[in-house]
Formats: structure tokens, C-alpha cells, sequence
């Protein structure tokens, strides 16, 4: 199966709380390493070192934090489907039920309400 479609049926499992995604990804030829990485460092993909292992972990965030958007991660993996770029991913980690803290000090209260309203878990 194409890694766009998998990672699109790893989305759909997960609760609609989720926050923080990491799932690992390898290709199958090795060759096409280098050619994959370019596509990837899009996604800002953190790189392992053992060889023969999982080649990179993606992370990322649902709506809010410091990762990539499952819409550009979606894309990206599109793209190496597209140049015959085969491989699995694996779910490492899922992070769920967390919210943005955003300081409300001189808001409005009907900011913070509506903040609270649309963060609430």
C-alpha cells in the first residue's frame, strides 16, 4: 500500500483528542536514501543512525506545537509515492488529550473564553 494511504489510515485510527503524533518510516530500497531524505527534510525529519533500522521518525501535531501539520506530512509522503519510493511506517507514539497554554494576562475575558471553548478536552 502507498505510505500516503497508510499514513491516512494511521490518521483516521486515532481519537479526535490527539495532539502529538511520531511514526517511523523506511524505505524499502536503500538506494533511493538520499532521494527520500530531500523529500522528508520538508517535514523536518528526525534522522537515524542504524543501519538497516527505521530511517526517519516524523513527528506530528494536530493543531497546535512545534511539528510538522498531518495535512504537509500527508503531501510529503504523497510525493514519494509518486517517485516510486516504497516503504512502511510504524506508529511510535501518539500523545493525546494535551492543549495549548497561551497566556490570557491583559485579554479580554471574552477571549479567554473563547479560547477555553475551543481548547477544552
Amino acid at each position: 500500500m502507498a505510505l500516503a494511504a497508510d499514513f491516512q489510515l494511521i490518521l483516521d485510527a486515532l481519537p479526535p483528542d490527539w495532539s502529538d503524533l511520531e511514526v517511523d518510516l523506511r524505505i524499502d530500497d536503500e538506494s533511493r536514501y538520499v532521494d527520500g531524505a530531500v523529500f522528508v527534510s520538508m517535514v523536518n525529519a528526525q534522522v537515524y543512525n542504524h543501519p538497516g533500522a527505521w530511517h526517519w521518525r516524523l513527528i506530528v501535531a494536530h493543531t497546535f506545537g512545534h511539528a510538522a501539520a498531518a495535512e504537509t506530512v500527508h503531501g510529503v509522503l504523497a510525493k514519494l509515492d509518486a517517485e516510486g519510493i516504497a516503504g512502511e511506517l510504524r506508529v511510535a507514539e501518539v500523545r493525546e488529550g494535551r492543549s495549548e497554554i497561551v497566556p490570557g494576562w491583559g485579554r479580554p475575558e471574552s477571549v479567554r473564553e473563547e479560547f477555553r471553548q475551543r481548547r477544552a478536552i
